[in-house]
């Protein structure tokens, strides 16, 4: 009672409880290890990968990096055959930068005007395709 003769007013929230809750069980993946426990339950570690040996042990590992390798030189060729005609047709590499940085200014740039024809579509209450024809764009812009 206060001084007045009256009752406390009634509590807002809930008196909190006297033994908290207790925490779910973690996810196994996430669990952490204490300190100082054995860790002998999870057993030795086994990749998903053959070891080297494995695969060596007929001589199939070593024609297998031998053929990955001759691959590796026949695109390797092939590459530089493309560049050396590109260079022969009058490109060059800080065209090709340049030529890049632009079509990312033009993907920012559309990729704008898309979300401001969603929102007029939604203010007007209709899809964006039925605006395109308004502004004169193409489906295929």
């Amino acid at each position: 009672m206060d001084l007045r003769g009256r009752s406390p007013a009634p509590a807002l929230d809930p008196p909190a409880p006297l033994n908290p809750p207790t925490r779910a069980p973690r996810t196994p993946g996430l669990r952490r290890t204490e300190p100082g426990l054995n860790r002998s339950y999870r057993g030795t570690f086994r990749s998903p990968r053959p070891s080297p040996k494995s695969g060596q042990a007929d001589g199939t590992g070593e024609e297998s990096l031998y053929l990955d390798i001759q691959k590796l030189r026949e695109k390797k060729d092939v590459l530089d055959k493309e560049i050396s005609q590109l260079i022969s047709e009058g490109y060059r590499v800080d065209e090709l930068e340049d030529h890049i940085a632009q079509l990312h200014e033009y993907n920012d740039i559309k990729d704008v005007g898309q979300m401001l024809l969603g929102k007029l579509a939604v203010i007007r209450g209709v899809t964006t395709k039925e605006l395109y024809p308004e502004f004169g764009l193409d489906m295929n812009d």
